[in-house]
């Protein structure tokens, strides 16, 4: 008897989720029924509707959405680490977010989500060398979710930005695995120098609404940032700083910051 073929859960388990939710949400809200189809059903693979959804969001009289789907589709094509860093952001934002009840959410409504996928693909267009295209992505992305992420950042996976109204990362920045921000995070330079100027926040980091990290300083990992903090020097590791400026007023409280999401200090 010929061996059978994997069943697509083994493969993929994360779309086959959103597979299930889209069936589940059509019989919810029908009046529904297009955008499901569309940004959801209609696609066989995570990537195709990826590429759908940024697409369409970024499309205007200027580029068109079928030009920015070939662009999205492509790079997905050549670098699956694309894909593989949208499922981390997806169940991050699932599993860090209480108002995020089920994986489809994130990719029809949030526009933290959706922006850091456009990121990825202006990331990988900027290290193809096709500078100018990565910044039409950026410039829309600031346009149409009002969030600023440079191309030429560096953003790991499991990337969750909660609300994500007026974040902006600039272009050297650095942030690791795992790190979860609130809105108006500003992860941002310190004068008109041109070389490596904007923070390195590691692995496991929370960073509180409001917050701002300026100069090429190090966040170490699992440390937290509070809510409306400057941070001006390097953080140590698995510490909490708050203030204007941030001062370290104790331990980060827990071994997974970004996970607990808890913003406020203890003392």
């Amino acid at each position: 008897m010929a061996e059978r073929s994997p069943k697509i859960q083994e493969l993929d388990p994360v779309w086959t989720q959103i597979l299930r939710e889209g069936q589940d949400a059509l019989q919810d809200e029908p009046l529904l029924g297009g955008l499901i189809h569309s940004s959801i059903l209609h696609h066989k693979s995570i990537e195709k509707a990826l590429s759908y959804r940024v697409s369409l969001k970024l499309a205007s009289g200027e580029m068109s959405e079928q030009l920015l789907r070939e662009i999205c589709d492509e790079a997905h094509k050549s670098d699956p680490n694309i894909a593989i860093s949208a499922r981390a952001d997806l169940t991050a934002v699932f599993e860090r977010d209480p108002a995020c009840h089920r994986l489809i959410q994130p990719m029809l409504f949030f526009k933290g989500f959706q922006a850091v996928q456009a990121y990825r693909v202006a990331h990988w267009l900027w290290m193809q060398d096709r500078k100018d295209m990565a910044y039409f992505f950026q410039m829309r992305c600031s346009e149409v979710f009002g969030i600023d992420i440079h191309p030429n950042a560096r953003l790991g996976k499991g990337i969750m930005i909660d609300h994500a109204h007026s974040i902006v990362i600039g272009e050297t920045a650095v942030v690791g695995d795992n790190v979860s921000m609130l809105h108006s995070v500003t992860l941002g330079g310190t004068g008109k120098e041109e070389e490596d100027r904007h923070p390195k926040i590691g692995d496991g980091v929370l960073i509180g609404a409001g917050a701002k990290v300026l100069g090429n300083i190090k966040v170490g990992d699992c440390s937290r940032i509070a809510a409306g903090s400057v941070v001006l020097e390097e953080v140590p590791a698995c510490k909490t700083v708050a203030g204007v400026p941030a001062r370290i007023v104790g331990d980060a409280g827990c071994s997974q910051p970004a996970v607990s999401m808890d913003q406020i200090p203890e003392g």
